[in-house]
């Protein structure tokens, strides 16, 4: 009974340490938002790494979702002889929940994991306390240009996913299926509204600082070598997953 009290008050406290640090250190990221020198080459070289390297997996993956999408209710609504639906459904998935997550999601995996290994790599490596000792601020240098870079570009890419996910659909349930191409324009035209992307643009650019932030903290309070970095890359990937899936109920539960 000791051992298990013991446990859960290990990871309790283990939970509290890291929520508080991860604050402190948006915080402090956040503080060097309007405070000189603003950094533009890693801004852009960020938003390249993060948005325009990430085009490839996030479309792609947008692109077979929306097709089994398709094919899926498709199936489901033929039972009901509602065939004509197929297109806002998934106009309206997309939209609202299935692109921005699987964007983010992709881009965790992509572009999260590298962070932390890079940001770890640069602290275990003494880089990290390099940059301090020349008088510039770690924070400022390796924090802040991410977590713009994925604040701005997550919500392009899920927009981009959007929109290849409804093309998707659409060669599915017009070319592949028969709905008539009109009726299923039509349809997205009659229930999707501008709200709807809004609000998943508004989650991308939630998700898109949850997962900067956790790579950002997870690589820069690195300890333990080689072992170390690859322990806080995994960690980022999985907590920042969580905290995408958690946090999508939360803002949908918020904009209904």
């Amino acid at each position: 009974m000791t051992q298990f009290v013991a446990a859960v008050g290990g990871l309790f406290i283990s939970i509290s340490r890291d929520s508080g640090r991860m604050v402190l250190l948006f915080l402090e990221a956040l503080s060097w938002l309007f405070r000189p020198p603003w950094r533009w080459r890693l801004f852009f070289k960020q938003m390249e790494f993060i948005g325009v390297n990430s085009v490839f997996v996030v479309a792609l993956t947008s692109l077979f979702t929306g097709m089994v999408l398709a094919l899926q209710t498709y199936y489901a609504f033929r039972m009901f002889s509602a065939e004509t639906l197929v297109g806002a459904t998934v106009a309206l998935s997309m939209a609202r929940e299935l692109g921005p997550v699987i964007t983010a999601l992709m881009v965790t995996g992509r572009a999260g994991s590298a962070i932390a290994a890079e940001i770890g790599t640069m602290r275990v490596t003494e880089q990290v306390d390099a940059l301090s000792v020349m008088a510039i601020n770690p924070v400022q240098y390796l924090v802040l240009p991410r977590i713009i870079a994925g604040v701005i570009m997550v919500p392009l890419l899920t927009a981009l996913s959007v929109f290849i996910g409804v093309f998707g659909g659409y060669l599915v349930g017009v070319r592949l299926l028969g709905i008539h191409g009109g009726i299923f324009m039509n349809k997205i035209y009659e229930f999707v509204t501008l709200s709807d992307l809004y609000n998943g643009l508004i989650k991308a650019a939630c998700f898109g600082l949850v997962l900067t932030l956790v790579g950002c903290y997870k690589g820069f309070y690195t300890s333990g070598g080689a072992e170390g970095v690859g322990r806080a890359t995994t960690q980022a990937v999985v907590l920042a997953s969580v905290l995408i899936l958690t946090s999508d109920y939360v803002l949908t539960a918020l904009m209904m």
